[in-house]
Order: structure tokens, then sequence, then C-alpha cells
């Protein structure tokens, strides 16, 4: 870009151009950069607007409840006792604590995306040819390309 304005400026300096033709070159190039930058961005399709939460696989549940409320004045915010699930936050979930094998493992992190709809979402991840696995909560699970699972919820 930095190449067409030098070289729009040039021509304006020469003569080969009026004032009016380089405003107009100008708004062109600004028109033209808008318009491919809001490309990317539909291009992305899932925007993502920020890290939802954390699960972490844990050994002793009462033990991990006690550490992040205690170490950080967490309070649940929901559980799912079948599952042996509980969410802590400061008013949202910021941390999901799993009791599961194997432990002391990350189980996924959730990234919040603008504007989620299930059905675009899925058409969307499945046109990127990335095959979403229903959450039992809310949104998706995918794996990024080094195996980790990354769930997709709305922001």
């Amino acid at each position: 870009m930095e190449a067409v304005i030098s070289s729009l400026l040039k021509r304006f300096e020469g003569g080969a151009l009026t004032r009016r033709e380089l405003i107009q070159g100008l708004a062109m190039l600004t028109t033209a950069t808008g318009t491919a930058s809001a490309a990317l961005a539909q291009e992305a399709g899932l925007k993502a607007a920020k890290i939802d939460h954390v699960s972490i696989q844990v050994s002793d549940l009462p033990r991990s409840i006690a550490f992040y409320q205690k170490l950080f004045g967490l309070s649940v915010v929901s559980e799912d006792k079948p599952n042996e699930i509980v969410r802590l936050g400061a008013g949202k979930v910021l941390v999901s604590l799993h009791h599961k094998s194997p432990t002391a493992v990350v189980d996924h992190f959730a990234i919040g995306v603008e504007n989620f709809n299930k059905e675009s979402v899925t058409r969307e991840l499945k046109q990127r040819g990335v095959n979403p696995e229903e959450n039992l909560d809310a949104g998706f699970h995918i794996k990024d390309p080094e195996g980790i699972s990354v769930q997709i919820v709305g922001a």
C-alpha cells in the first residue's frame, strides 16, 4: 500500500495528477483497504472475543475447590454432580474442575465467539473441514492441530 501511495504522491508532485485526482485515488485506496479488512474479518468466520474458561482434570475435587476458593476468592458457580464437575468463578465460570483421570491435565479451554449461533457455527466449521463434537453444556469441541480440545461457546 505504501508503494501505491508513494506513486500517487510522485505523480501529483510531478504534475501528472490534479489535487482532485490525488484525493480520489487515496479515497479509492482507503475504500479498497477497508473492504479487504472486512473481507478478512468475514473470512475468519468465528470472531474470537475472549478466553471463556479452562477445564482441569483433578484427582481430589474438594481439595482443588478449596485451593481456588481460598487462593483466588472464586465461588462455586455451578455443579454437575453426576459427572463430578464443579465450575468456579467470580460471577461467571473461569475454571472448571473435573474429577477425572488422567489428572493434572488441562482438559480443554473455551473460546467465546461473537454472535454465536449453533447452526451457523456448525456450517462454518464443516466448510473449513473441522468436525465439531457436541458439548454436554454448550457449544462445540474441536481439536486444534496438536490435538488439544478447544471448546467454542458464545461470548
